[in-house]
């Protein structure tokens, strides 16, 4: 059984830094695409950052230079390091495992950024 399960979310005052943690297991980690995708409600999910089985990274234009994604594939954990939150950060970020025939999700985490 598939299982993403993220951790780290809260609430941060504008300026702050969170640092997610998504631990899979019942996959060959390695071997997956690792994403942070994020819902902000009455919007579509969006993708934040990516990392590829091969370590190379995406990041959506609006957190470039402010987050981090790494991977540790002895751990199977991704990490999305956050700083300089700002309240449009505010959304459930979800964590995602692509094959590249296959996706999984985790059942997000809330970051909720106060002004």
């Amino acid at each position: 059984q598939v299982q993403l399960v993220e951790s780290g979310g809260g609430l941060v005052q504008a300026g702050g830094s969170l640092r997610l943690s998504c631990a899979a297991s019942g996959i060959t980690f390695r071997t997956h695409h690792m994403g942070w995708y994020r819902q902000a409600p009455g919007e579509q999910r969006e993708l934040v950052a990516l990392i590829t089985r091969y370590g190379a990274t995406t990041y959506a234009d609006s957190v470039k230079g402010r987050f981090s994604i790494s991977r540790d594939n002895a751990r199977q954990t991704v990490y999305l390091q956050m700083n300089g939150l700002k309240p449009e950060d505010t959304a459930v970020y979800y964590c995602n495992a692509n094959s590249g025939y296959r996706d999984f999700w985790g059942q997000g985490t809330q970051v909720t950024v106060s002004s």
